[in-house]
């Protein structure tokens, strides 16, 4: 907590990596040592032993480290031959960057509209959106929630589809016991310094089980060359460089005990909102979120986040504006996507942190509890 609000109490950080970062200062300290000795800044063992083990962790036999969670999509699709002609399903309710990737390979993004239980991609919707074009289907494990994945994977066999998972806000979740990342033909992910998983810059990786496709990765991610001054391909410059490797590496050792804290956070948000008029996030039955966001609704969503910053506590809006209502997609701004217009005018997140303090939480749902809506 850090400014002082207009009632006078200390602002609840909507995020506070200083406090997170200050738990492992020294653990960092000692990574950005090692690398500077090291003298070895781009593909070298930090990057290696980072690979392995976020591989392990997330129970594939593949990863490859990039530059950001935009290109570990981008450079999937590359590998699967996506581009010019085809077409992607998409969940209509999600980050921008999942229908970027798509868009940067040449191919189409194809909205699905998401369950407003969850927030994720309903797949009851997929079939009616498949057409002869279609290749793929990214489906988004949205707020640390894995998206449902075995119905998406068998529409997906029978239409012979790829699966990519965009699990960039879900590190370590799990959907029926198996990790994400390892639920669909391959996965992308980002280590945006907010993520559950996050680095010092930007970053990301692909996870796959198919040596072929990670193959194809570390070619494209490295100018499109496998032996140096040989390009066999066209590629790009997209290399999670040994810096940030090696702080993730500090990091991953603590996602498990980090997501715990968020899990027993999420729980103290249900019990103190029991009674309140907002709409709560579920977990589904054999699902297991990370909490990477906690979400709640309501009608009077500006009304709220107005009444909550005036007692110094922040709030995001995940995400205020569809991606078809963007000026990016302007040719789609006339598609009826009701549910993630719905859902961009109500969400709200809250403040969510493995170091939000108990006392700071409470006093966020106390706050909440004197919120008088204006239709009331």
């Amino acid at each position: 907590m850090n400014s002082i609000g207009k009632y006078g109490c200390r602002t609840v950080e909507f995020l506070d990596l200083g406090r997170m970062h200050d738990s492992i200062k020294e653990e960092l300290l000692q990574a950005f040592q090692r690398v500077m000795s090291s003298s070895r800044f781009i593909m070298g063992p930090e990057l290696e032993a980072f690979e392995d083990e976020f591989a392990q962790y997330c129970e594939v036999p593949y990863c490859t480290g990039v530059g950001n969670g935009l290109d570990a999509l981008h450079l999937l699709l590359r590998a699967y031959d996506i581009g010019p002609g085809d077409e992607v399903l998409v969940p209509s309710n999600t980050f921008i960057a999942t229908w970027l990737a798509v868009s940067q390979c040449g191919a189409t993004p194809v909205p699905v509209e998401p369950l407003l239980s969850t927030h994720n991609l309903d797949p009851d919707l997929i079939e009616c959106a498949i057409t002869p074009r279609t290749k793929a289907i990214i489906p988004v494990h949205l707020y640390g929630l894995p998206a449902d994945m075995d119905p998406i994977m068998a529409i997906a066999q029978r239409h012979q589809l790829v699966v990519i998972e965009d699990a960039a806000q879900a590190q370590g979740a799990r959907y029926k016991g198996r990790r994400v990342g390892s639920l669909g033909h391959a996965a992308a992910t980002s280590f945006y310094p907010g993520k559950n998983l996050g680095a010092l810059g930007d970053a990301g990786a692909t996870l796959t089980k198919d040596p072929a496709i990670a193959k194809r990765i570390k070619i494209l991610r490295n100018y499109g060359s496998e032996i140096k001054y040989q390009h066999q391909v066209q590629g790009y410059n997209s290399r999670l460089d040994e810096m940030q490797a090696a702080f993730l590496r500090v990091k991953l050792n603590r996602l498990d005990e980090w997501n715990t804290a968020r899990r027993a956070l999420a729980l103290r948000y249900e019990y103190n909102l029991r009674q309140s008029s907002l709409v709560t996030p579920k977990v589904p039955v054999q699902l297991e979120s990370v909490w990477h966001l906690y979400v709640v609704r309501t009608l009077e969503r500006d009304a709220l986040q107005s009444h909550l910053q005036s007692h110094a506590i922040q709030s995001v809006i995940h995400y205020p504006i569809p991606p078809h209502l963007q000026g990016a997609y302007a040719e789609m701004a006339a598609f009826q996507l009701p549910k993630s217009e719905q859902l961009s005018q109500e969400v709200l997140s809250l403040p969510m942190s493995p170091f939000l303090k108990e006392d700071e939480l409470d006093h966020v749902c106390d706050v909440l509890s004197t919120f008088k809506p204006l239709a009331s």
